[in-house]
């Protein structure tokens, strides 16, 4: 079904420089990438990363001294033989 959509110049332009070098048109570029992204979008639900930044003091610190266990557990590692 034809559809217009207004892009500005300077996005119009990365398209095509994109869709050339992929050596594919510019609908299926854009096709490709629509396509993408509702995939992604679907895979989380309304509110998911807001809901995420909602946490307590307690557990922020948790996370904080989890974090920082495991960068320094990686750190104490000997570089693997090759």
């Amino acid at each position: 079904m034809p559809t217009s959509v207004h892009l500005p110049k300077p996005l119009l332009a990365a398209v095509d420089r994109r869709a050339r070098a992929l050596c594919i048109s510019r609908n299926r570029l854009i096709v490709k990438a629509l396509e993408r992204e509702l995939s992604l979008a679907s895979d989380w639900s309304a509110g998911f990363f807001e809901a995420l930044t909602r946490v307590d003091a307690a557990t922020a610190a948790a996370v904080d001294r989890m974090v920082a266990e495991v960068r320094a557990a990686r750190r104490s590692k000997a570089p693997r033989v090759l």
